[in-house]
């Protein structure tokens, strides 16, 4: 199976480092000397990593092949994609690859149906579970504790405790003005 490990950014330098945005918890096993990656767009790979280092807490990855900047330039925005065995878990029970959170039923601690998890949005300040609902619509769930609280991989579910507003439109309001919370 194949995963999604990184972004490559802007060019650093001129000897062909580029800055990675890194989509994996396991950088050093995934992007490390000696990893060859798959790339979307397929074209512009393989790529296999040739050094790696870590500067202002930014990933740099060298290239075979890619000297200069030009060449570093050209791989902007392209995915790195690693090959997984589809068995292998991260070694952290409280992680998860993407693949297996995809198509997770959402519910609520009461077992009201949510929707399905149809995209896993990345972001530099958390994940997000975009969850198709019933009726098509989506709904954007953060993928933090407070909001998930638990994963079942093998009910293939994922119970969630919304705060007011999250999933529907309506805030809660509480007597005394204004919305819950907002104390």
């Amino acid at each position: 199976m194949q995963l999604v490990v990184g972004r490559i950014g802007r060019a650093h330098g001129i000897k062909g480092e580029v800055t990675v945005e890194v989509r994996t918890d396991e950088p050093e096993v995934r992007l490390g000397p000696g990893a060859v990656l798959a790339t979307e767009p397929a074209s512009t790979g393989p790529l296999t990593i040739e050094t790696g280092r870590v500067h202002s807490g930014r990933l740099l990855l060298r290239f075979a092949g890619v000297r200069d900047r030009t060449g570093a330039e050209a791989l902007r925005n392209v995915l790195l994609i690693a090959e997984v065995d589809p068995e292998e878990l991260p070694e952290d029970p409280e992680e998860f690859y993407d693949h297996q959170l995809m198509d997770l039923d959402v519910v609520l601690a009461d077992g009201t149906e949510i929707g399905r998890i149809t995209e896993i949005s990345h972001l530099p300040s958390q994940d997000l579970f975009i969850v198709e609902r019933p009726d098509g619509s989506e709904v954007m769930i953060p993928f933090v504790e407070e909001i998930v609280t638990e994963i079942d991989l093998e009910e293939q579910r994922a119970v969630i405790d919304p705060p007011p507003g999250l999933i529907d439109d309506r805030a809660e309001i509480v007597p005394g003005g204004g919305e819950a919370g907002d104390r």
